[in-house]
């Protein structure tokens, strides 16, 4: 076949659009101006520090978030130019808001040796400490008086260059994930007057950002009957219209954001400017989560790096410029909780890409290859058990010995069909009886909470794991 020849004048223009893409990989002196990453580290597989910080640069990442201030991590960052936003432990903030002595202590051993070489911009004080209610006497009082301490010490050693602040869930909001309309959100009750309003008025007195973890995805799963999916995923073609203010929303994210907004300025400060401390989409979770898979996790960052390079705003606050930070860099795989939670990486452990992305929002969406098809974006309907997994590696038995423990020592005859003479007692090896009281007890507990986890000793099958006359009890019955 005779092939076609192109003009020069497109071959200038397709070199022009690659070479943008491609300027933040090859030269590594250079800083993107991509979103921000959070780098977990809730895993016991992931790479160094220093591949790390290759792997943010390769992805096109402006900034990074982290959860600690890690002295291997900030070495490795340093010299790299990229903004480092450091986190302070939640349970220590009692402590540094009783002792401005603490507060200075702990700037002095964890931020000041590495500013020199470390750009540090952000000290974040707790991560979603308003959504843990067993700490409500203990710390929910005491983030802002921390706060002012810190700030105390970075003034006294002539540090100006770091902000504070703190990051906060959704469901500091009474109608969490989903507020809609945007302009009817509020702070809940228990902590609008006496947490939210004083960090408000220190936010604004300091010029910096309340920081709200902001996931669509989460707000889309629980309303998939009412919610398109495009509208979450930044598609188009789905319109709210607020009846409150009239503002048009063309996608949720901007929704979740105008409401916190909106509950801001009921508390007399609209003014304090927003920045995304995590979103994202996962790429992949249990049988019974809907729409965690790769397609929908590039689709959303691909589209969310696309927007946030032009500063679009949201429709309440339009053109303004916002940190943003995704989450998150890798696949955690020690994460507890359901499926989703170990799945919200860019890239696997080995640091394989799970999908291609830039981070800047330079590359051409049409410009990446094509995407594996969606096969959860609807409820699945199979019965589901959960079982022992070995993922690929030895298992430790002393670990299966106390999950078995725990699973039948929960429920009310959790474990009756492994005991001698049971329909599963054979075969009598700790992995099978594993198995059985682990689905024994998720069928149980699963509708108030209860995960297939078990320490990252469990996964969910669709495979029946019945044999003989012991039979598995499943998610339908």
């Amino acid at each position: 076949m005779a092939s076609i020849p192109i003009p020069p004048l497109l071959l200038l223009l397709l070199f022009g659009v690659f070479a943008a893409f491609a300027c933040h990989v090859v030269d590594g002196s250079r800083t993107p101006h991509g979103l921000g990453v959070n780098y977990g580290r809730v895993a016991d597989d992931i790479p160094s520090p220093r591949r790390s910080v290759q792997l943010l640069r390769a992805a096109g990442a402006g900034s990074v978030k982290i959860y600690d201030a890690n002295p291997a991590v900030l070495r490795a960052l340093a010299g790299t130019r990229i903004p480092v936003s450091i986190m302070v432990p939640n349970e220590i903030i009692p402590d540094l808001a009783a002792s401005a002595a603490k507060a200075d202590e702990w700037v002095v051993q964890n931020l000041l040796p590495y500013l020199a070489k470390t750009r540090v911009k952000f000290l974040l004080v707790g991560n979603e400490v308003l959504s843990d209610r067993s700490i409500a006497t203990s710390t929910w009082p005491r983030i802002v008086p921390a706060m002012e301490n810190l700030h105390r010490s970075l003034r006294a050693r002539r540090v100006s260059s770091v902000k504070l602040g703190t990051t906060l869930a959704m469901d500091a909001l009474v109608s969490g994930a989903f507020p809609r309309p945007p302009s009817a959100a509020v702070f809940r009750a228990d902590i609008a007057e006496a947490v939210v309003r004083p960090l408000l008025r220190f936010l604004n007195g300091t010029n910096s950002y309340y920081f709200v973890d902001a996931y669509p995805y989460f707000a889309w799963a629980g309303n998939n009957e009412t919610v398109p999916l495009d509208y979450a995923l930044f598609q188009g073609g789905s319109r709210y219209v607020d009846p409150g203010t009239g503002l048009t929303y063309t996608n949720l994210l901007d929704e979740m954001l105008d409401a916190v907004g909106a509950a801001m300025s009921k508390l007399g400060h609209g003014e304090v400017r927003l920045a995304i401390a995590e979103t994202g989409w996962p790429n992949g979770g249990d049988y019974d989560q809907i729409g965690g898979n790769a397609r929908n996790a590039a689709v959303y960052n691909r589209n969310l790096a696309a927007r946030m390079a032009r500063n679009p705003g949201t429709p309440a606050r339009p053109g303004a410029k916002m940190p943003v930070f995704v989450f998150s860099l890798y696949n955690e795989n020690l994460k507890p909780g359901p499926g989703t939670e170990r799945h919200w990486g860019l890239y696997y452990p080995d640091g394989t890409e799970v999908y291609q992305i830039d981070l800047t929002g330079r590359r051409p969406l049409w410009a990446y290859p094509p995407l594996p098809a969606p096969e959860n974006n609807t409820p699945y309907k199979g019965p589901i058990w959960c079982v022992l997994a070995t993922h690929g590696r030895k298992l430790n038995e002393t670990a299966v010995g106390d999950a078995l423990t725990y699973a039948c020592g929960q429920g009310n005859g959790t474990c009756d069909a492994v005991q001698p003479g049971g329909e599963c007692f054979q075969p009598n090896t700790g992995e099978a009886h594993a198995s059985y009281a682990f689905n024994s007890y998720w069928q149980q507990f699963r509708k108030i909470g209860a995960t297939c986890y078990f320490n990252n000793l469990a996964e969910q099958t669709i495979k029946d794991p019945s044999h003989g006359s012991c039979k598995f009890h499943s998610s339908l019955g």
